[in-house]
């Protein structure tokens, strides 16, 4: 099962005691908070979680999959995740 942004604002409501407009508030905001980094090309560390890296990618080639033809693709940005030790720990259960 997928953990929704949903999901999210009702565990912060139900163990923060925060009514579900708090809950939202906190949830957008510190959402909007993240997204404005990246966007300026910052990256964005969650001690203990992992970082959100932005990284450039360069003109390059590709091919169109539908016809097979040769393309070029534009520079763009794309953000990549790189999850903390600990996070990476408990996911494979080894915790201490």
């Amino acid at each position: 099962m997928t953990l929704t942004k949903a999901m999210i604002i009702d565990n912060i409501q139900n163990e923060l005691k925060y009514s579900k407009k708090e809950s939202t508030d906190v949830i957008e905001a510190l959402l909007e908070i993240m997204k404005k980094s990246m966007e300026n090309g910052e990256d964005v560390l969650i001690s203990g979680f992992g970082k959100f890296c932005v990284k450039d990618k360069k003109k390059r080639r590709g091919r169109n999959p539908a016809t097979g033809d040769d393309m070029m693709l534009d520079p763009r940005r794309v953000v990549t995740f790189k999850c903390s030790g600990k996070l990476r720990d408990k996911v494979n259960k080894k915790q201490p």
